[in-house]
């Protein structure tokens, strides 16, 4: 495969000129891009256009935004980016609880959203396949069929639920997980709202996995929203990304 590998985007927004941006700037990187202005045109391609990845903003006409990523997410792994306005933080998070994989803030650069693509198509598979028997990143080392961690050749001790969140995490790397997703699938449903469980489950996590916990590598805080494991390479990856973006384009409306 090369870098795009002809992936298949399929962009769900009633904005035409974001439309036609991210059409034009996506086709020059080999993607094949497919349009839909409405919650139900997004449903109805996702049958004949097979997409490999959706660009979906909240704000549609009919169906909303939401409402397609349940729906999608009943029957789909597909990676699912949501488009998302700054102060929308409420939607936002919503839709990632709803299982939304990763969000870009309007006005985006597009570097940005390339950078994004990039990362759900390299977990798309693992996600769909689950985890693989052995994880390694760096100088992070798990065996989850001996449930064995261990940061630069020797062993971590962890918690059953210190083991079980970084299971959580590992599994849904470059994912976006909010606090009430990982509450509830370490804790369960009854602590939704038992946020202060997960920062010390995090801390604790950190000191023990984290060569640097005061500087995490792959732990990474999405400031509101919650977590997001991230592997050397990624994290590096998505940095020097993000360095283009200030340095390039930041500020400018996609496609520029």
């Amino acid at each position: 495969m090369n870098a795009t590998g002809g992936a298949r985007i399929l962009v769900v927004d009633d904005e035409i000129e974001i439309v036609r941006a991210l059409q034009r700037s996506l086709s020059a990187y080999g993607y094949e891009v497919y349009a839909a202005s409405s919650g139900e045109e997004a449903l109805e391609a996702l049958g004949h256009f097979r997409p490999d990845v959706m660009l979906l903003d909240l704000g549609l006409p009919g169906i909303s935004g939401l409402e397609v990523c349940k729906r999608v997410r009943a029957h789909s792994n597909l990676p699912i980016i949501v488009l998302s306005v700054k102060d929308s933080e409420r939607d936002k998070v919503l839709a990632l609880d709803l299982g939304a994989d990763d969000y870009v803030a309007k006005p985006f650069g597009m570097n940005e959203v390339l950078a994004r693509i990039r990362v759900a198509l390299r977990h798309a598979a693992p996600l769909q396949g689950g985890t693989a028997a052995i994880f390694k990143a760096g100088p992070l080392w798990i065996d989850f069929a001996r449930r064995l961690v261990q940061l630069n050749g020797k062993e971590v001790k962890l918690t059953p639920t210190e083991y079980e969140l970084l299971k959580v995490l590992v599994q849904n790397r470059g994912k976006i997980m909010t606090r009430q997703m990982l509450l509830t699938r370490v804790w369960g449903s009854g602590y939704g709202g038992e946020a202060h469980y997960l920062h010390v489950y995090i801390g604790q996590l950190r000191r023990k996995i984290e060569p640097d916990p005061a500087h995490p590598r792959f732990i990474l805080t999405i400031s509101g929203v919650g977590y997001r494991f991230s592997a050397e390479e990624e994290t590096a990856g998505e940095e020097a990304e993000e360095g283009k973006e200030k340095t390039s384009d930041r500020g400018k409306p996609a496609g520029e």
